[in-house]
């Protein structure tokens, strides 16, 4: 019953986790984040692998799911603290979202709830020729802490497949051994009377 109860907790989990990945995928493309794309994608690969591991009840796939989320949770700590602008961390450079291919931002940034885009005319000296020059104002939440908010469902989830999916692979490892002891009996049991390879002759007579 607990391994039953474990694993259809855990697959729950990963559906949540598939989810709201590909919700943050999606906005992601919009926003030309390459890096966040990539990740998000292995993500999505080993969540629907923990999940054939949970169902099939293949220990290993649930085992490097739970490393993989070790990793997850690390990559969005620093996504916090990327747009958190901790340490000496930009949440305007270029280099690790784009990987220095585009200047492009967050899909939220100008799409945020209540943001209000204006175009700025004429665009400074500066700013490049096959870019636009905008000034967002009335945002109601800043698109950093959006950001911030899907990083900590992740995180969330995270953690509380990385203890279901543990929780699982005990429960499996100990159905296998306690499999492995009752079968071990078959080879020590009872075992009928055999006919005996030595026959007496005895002489017929007509």
């Amino acid at each position: 019953m607990g391994c039953c109860s474990g694993r259809c907790t855990l697959a729950f989990i990963c559906g949540m986790q598939l989810i709201s990945i590909l919700e943050r995928q999606i906005f992601d493309f919009l926003g030309y984040q390459w890096a966040p794309i990539l990740t998000n994608f292995i993500h999505i690969i080993t969540v629907i692998l923990g999940l054939f591991g949970t169902v099939q009840l293949r220990p290993r796939y649930v085992t490097g799911y739970a490393v993989w989320l070790v990793l997850w949770v690390a990559w969005n700590v620093f996504i916090i603290c990327f747009y958190l602008e901790v340490g000496d961390l930009s949440k305007d450079s270029d280099l690790i979202m784009t990987f220095n291919i585009s200047m492009h931002r967050s899909w939220w940034m100008e799409n945020g709830p209540g943001c209000r885009v204006t175009p700025v005319t004429p665009p400074p000296s500066w700013a490049p020729e096959d870019h636009r020059y905008i000034s967002i104002a009335g945002c109601l939440l800043e698109y950093q802490y959006v950001e911030v908010s899907h990083s900590s469902l992740q995180i969330i989830l995270a953690l509380a497949g990385f203890i279901y999916a543990c929780y699982v692979v005990k429960l499996i490892s100990e159905e296998e051994d306690s499999f492995d002891f009752i079968g071990g009996f078959d080879s020590y049991g009872y075992q009928g009377p055999q006919k005996t390879s030595h026959l007496q002759l005895q002489p017929m007579y007509m």
